[in-house]
């Protein structure tokens, strides 16, 4: 089936002496029609289905803005290019004013000509093939790294190579490569997991830097070099974020920001009471529970039992490491879009500080509320369509509002983090355990815990980890890849409803290995 021609409309009164110009074209395989005059265009336009416009911008009668300005009202999205011989930027400016897609000064050359039509009407096939060429390439690069030694170092490189592509593929849905690098991704992430189970225990008995960050070292490695004094820091925290989403909002920041990005590695179980507390006190979790018995004691290990004293937690540990200056450090939480407005108009009076940390909660809300809701699921039904949810709620909300506001203080450092990430879980894992087992997903502790060994890391003493024992007999499980754990009771009703919800607390990349990021104001 031969594929239709593209066509273009070229209006100009002297349209004999561009026979030239419009033959290249039709050689390239393009569909050409020609106007001289303004009327005769605006008609074409009504009945044409032209692809591309041609417009000379000095003609007699209907002049070409104002020919423009009716072929927008007749086809908005037509893409017009503007041809003239005035180079005034006034007219520039006015014509930009009515979304002309390019501009070229007469006298214009064929290759001229022939750029500006591929950029238009060709660009997303050209880019496209250039998107295939050279993934193969990368897949290759990955394949092979994978099949060698890797340390922390090669993958952060790895993870982020792997998400950089994934991010890109959204823009080009029709190439056929996303299953391609979903498979690749869980090849990856099986390896990632007995990376971890091999590493990970090495890595609590090595102190920094002769060990990756980790949530412990966070504060001090990235927020206390900058309380100096002289300028206030603001340390942000959004719940659940994925170097993916970070990306996507990163791109909308770079408008505003300086931006160093960095990775770290979340401590296990990768999950709020576990992970958050981590960077606020600087502590693994068995320290903590040493440390502050009365708040790991508090019950259950949801946020509001085991992450209500984050404050406590950050000014103890400013008092440890002995982070001179007044006044106190500040502290936030924004739970809700109304107290998320209201921390948006008064974000600059906490500037008075010497330290602000926000702990924005959306992200976490997502991902859990898109497990209940099908309307949610509908929306986003795969992960190109839970970053672009992301994107969409960023664009409004009230913290892109505050950084906007901020990008215009010349004084102020932003370190923006997460706590841990979250995995797309699409294989359920049975696990056998009493009734006091935790209800957690991605990771469970209890007593007589069984599961599969290649779905799961068994921690048989908590101390190995860090963690705290509860009692002699509780035991961790730690869901690999994207496996999720379900009780054989009711097996098949649970494993229908979690399966494709986005889940934490278990060993993968998207979960572990998070963005550390680190902006500054661009000058005025």
């Amino acid at each position: 089936m031969t594929a239709l021609k593209r066509k273009i409309l070229w209006v100009d009164d002297e349209i004999d002496l561009l026979k030239a110009h419009v033959l290249l074209l039709e050689q390239k395989g393009y569909q050409v029609e020609t106007a001289t005059n303004g009327e005769d265009a605006i008609q074409l336009v009504r009945t044409g289905g032209f692809d591309l416009v041609f417009l000379d911008e000095m003609m007699p009668g209907r002049g070409g803005l104002q020919t423009l300005a009716e072929m927008k009202d007749i086809a908005p999205a037509l893409p017009v290019v503007l041809i003239t011989k005035n180079e005034a930027e006034s007219l520039m400016e006015e014509a930009i004013g009515v979304k002309i897609s390019d501009y070229l000064t007469k006298p214009v050359n064929p290759s001229q000509v022939l750029a500006a039509v591929k950029k238009i009407l060709e660009a997303k096939k050209i880019a496209g093939e250039a998107v295939s060429r050279d993934y193969i390439q990368e897949f290759r690069n990955i394949t092979f790294r994978l099949n060698g030694p890797m340390d922390d170092r090669d993958w952060r490189e790895l993870y982020q190579k792997i998400t950089v592509w994934d991010v890109e593929l959204d823009a080009h849905p029709d190439l056929g490569l996303r299953q391609t690098l979903q498979d690749q991704k869980r090849e990856a992430n099986a390896a990632f997991a007995r990376f971890i189970e091999q590493s990970y225990r090495g890595w609590l008995e090595t102190s920094p830097p002769n060990r990756p960050a980790l949530s412990v070292d966070l504060i001090e490695r990235y927020v206390l070099p900058h309380i100096t004094g002289r300028s206030p820091v603001l340390f942000l925290v959004i719940d659940c974020l994925r170097l993916d989403q970070w990306l996507i909002m990163e791109e909308m920041l770079r408008e505003h920001y300086t931006i160093e990005r960095d990775l770290y590695y979340s401590i296990l179980p990768t999950a709020t009471p576990y992970s958050r507390n981590a960077i606020f006190s600087g502590l693994f979790p068995l320290d903590l529970e040493h440390r502050f018995p009365d708040l790991w004691g508090a019950g259950g290990d949801d946020e509001k039992s085991r992450n209500r004293d984050e404050h406590l937690l950050l000014d103890s540990l400013l008092e440890r490491k002995k982070v001179p200056g007044k006044p106190e450090s500040k502290y936030l939480k924004i739970l809700d879009a109304e107290f998320g407005r209201q921390v948006e108009h008064n974000i600059l009076s906490y500037l008075s500080g010497r330290l602000t940390a926000i702990v924005v909660n959306f992200i976490d809300m997502l991902a859990h509320g898109r497990s209940d809701s099908p309307l949610l699921k509908e929306i986003a039904p795969d992960e190109p369509a839970y970053r672009s949810l992301t994107r969409a709620w960023f664009q409004h909300s009230s913290l892109f509002a505050m950084l906007r506001t901020l990008a215009g203080q010349k004084n102020v450092t932003i370190v923006i983090t997460t706590d841990h990430g979250s995995i797309r879980c699409l294989r359920g894992s049975k696990i056998i355990g009493d009734r006091e087992a935790s209800t957690n997903l991605r990771y469970k502790y209890g007593r007589n815990l069984k599961v599969d060994d290649r779905q799961a890391v068994f921690v048989k003493n908590p101390a190995d980890f860090k963690l705290p024992r509860g009692s002699v007999t509780t035991n961790y499980v730690l869901a690999r890849e994207d496996y999720y754990f379900v009780f054989p009771t009711d097996y098949h009703r649970y494993l229908n409803q979690y399966r494709d919800s986005f889940q934490h607390g278990g060993i993968s990349m998207e979960e572990m290995i998070l963005p550390v990021a680190t902006l500054r104001p661009k000058p005025a």
